[in-house]
């Protein structure tokens, strides 16, 4: 079955500061909704915190570990990715893109798609959208405090 989520929050930072953290794997486990960075499991990561496209990020979330490979990135515009390895869903693709407000600070929109099986999907649809909200808000604080 296909799914979809779609969240968004507002910071006060500039849209440099929120870029900084999503291209820093490491960063993720402090302001996100996993709870390890798997370096083991993962490939091409940058040692100064800048990721590129290509590199395979993968996190643990309780006992589950999946996989991401970054696939764009346009410098605190947009910052795209797909599953490289998750037990729970295939062609996934996200996107978080970037908009300055006019006021300052920005507006983070995270947005996916994925496939998954007809018995999960059900499950897994409004826990997924719950916690990339928790992504998504984590990641507008983490960048307000960082300043």
């Amino acid at each position: 079955m296909k799914g979809s989520y779609d969240v968004t929050a507002e910071s006060e930072a500039p849209a440099s500061a929120v870029w900084s953290l999503l291209l820093d794997a490491h960063s993720w486990p402090r302001w996100g909704a996993v709870d390890a960075l798997v370096q083991d499991r993962s490939e091409n990561l940058s040692p100064n915190g800048r990721d590129e496209v290509g590199a395979v990020r993968a996190f643990r979330t309780g006992e589950v570990v999946t996989s991401e490979r970054v696939t764009h990135l346009r410098p605190c515009e947009l910052f795209a990715y797909e599953d490289s390895d998750n037990p729970f869903m295939e062609n996934y693709r996200a996107r978080v893109t970037l908009e300055e407000k006019s006021a300052g600070g920005v507006r983070i929109r995270w947005r996916g798609d994925y496939d998954a099986a007809p018995d999960v999907h059900p499950l897994l649809a409004p826990e997924l959208t719950r916690t990339m909200q928790r992504m998504v808000t984590g990641l507008a604080e983490a960048a307000e405090r960082a300043l």
